[in-house]
C-alpha cells in the first residue's frame, strides 16, 4: 500500500512536464527514508536533468540517501545521452531499494537499468501502479513501440448526431469542452486539420483558453488552396503544409 502511495506522487510530479519533455517521457521521483519523504523530482525537459537526479539533490542530508528508498514512474535509464545513466548514479549512491512504475521499452534501455541495479545488490521491485505510469506516456511509447505518433481523434457533433449546418461555422459545444479540446493542444506536439476546415472556418489552431505551449500546426492541402492571409499562417505557431501524400 505505501509503495502505492509514493508512487502515486511520482506520477503527480511527472504530470507537472505534460506536453515539455519531447522526445523524452515523462518521468516523477521520491526519495523515503524511514516512512518519510525526504526528497523528490521530476524530469522537466529534455536535456535537463532526469527525475532521479532532480529528487538527490533536493535531498538536503546525502548522509540518508543509502538508508533510503527510490521510487522513479519509469526505469532508470542505462545509456549516456545528454545527461549519464541513471542507473549508475542509483548503483553509485546505493539506494536500499528502487521501487520502478514501469520498465522502459525504449530499445536502449528495456531493462538494462533495473539489471545493473540488481547485480549492484540493491533491491528492486517493478510493476508498482504500472498501468498508470504507462498511461502517463502513453505517447512515448506509441513511438517507440509502434513507430507511429499517438494519435486523438477529435470532432465535435449534436445531441442527435449532427457536425454543422451546412458551411457555416456551427458551435455545438460548451465552454468547458472548448477548455478541454485547448488543453490537448496544449498537451500534444501537434494539431492536424484539412483543407476544407481551414477555409471553413479559418482557425488559428493555438492555445489560448488554457496555459500551456502552443502545438505544431500541420495542414494537408494538396493543391495549395489556402491563402496566406488566413489565420494559420500567422506567427503564432509553426506550420507544416503536406502538398503530396
Amino acid at each position: 500500500m505505501q509503495d502505492k502511495i509514493y508512487m502515486r506522487r511520482c506520477v503527480e510530479l511527472a504530470q507537472k512536464a505534460v506536453g515539455k519533455t519531447y522526445p523524452n517521457p515523462m518521468v516523477g521521483a521520491v526519495i523515503v527514508h524511514n516512512g518519510e519523504i525526504i526528497g523528490e523530482g521530476y524530469h522537466q525537459k529534455a536535456g535537463n536533468p532526469h527525475a532521479e537526479i532532480n529528487a538527490i539533490d533536493s535531498v538536503q542530508d546525502k548522509t540518508l540517501l543509502k538508508e533510503s528508498i527510490i521510487y522513479v514512474s519509469l526505469e532508470p535509464c542505462a545509456h549516456f545521452g545528454k545527461t549519464p545513466p541513471c542507473a549508475l548514479k542509483l548503483k553509485e549512491i546505493g539506494f536500499q531499494k528502487v521501487v520502478i512504475g514501469t520498465l522502459d521499452s525504449h530499445e536502449k534501455v528495456d531493462g538494462k537499468g533495473k539489471k545493473i541495479l540488481e547485480e549492484s545488490g540493491i533491491a528492486v521491485v517493478s510493476g508498482v501502479l504500472e498501468n498508470e505510469c504507462r498511461e502517463l506516456n502513453k505517447r512515448f511509447f506509441t513511438f517507440h513501440q509502434k513507430k507511429r505518433p499517438y494519435i486523438i481523434l477529435k470532432w465535435a457533433e449534436s445531441e442527435d448526431g449532427f457536425l454543422d449546418k451546412g458551411f457555416r461555422p456551427t458551435a455545438v459545444s460548451n465552454s468547458l469542452a472548448k477548455q478541454w479540446v485547448h488543453q490537448l493542444r496544449a498537451d500534444e506536439h501537434a494539431i492536424l486539420v484539412g483543407k476544407n476546415t481551414v477555409l471553413n472556418d479559418n482557425p488559428s489552431l493555438t492555445t489560448r483558453e488554457v496555459f500551456g505551449k502552443n502545438p505544431v500546426r500541420i495542414l494537408i492541402d494538396l493543391e495549395l488552396e489556402i491563402p496566406q492571409n488566413f489565420n494559420i499562417y500567422n506567427d503564432d505557431a509553426l506550420t507544416l503544409v503536406f502538398n503530396s501524400i
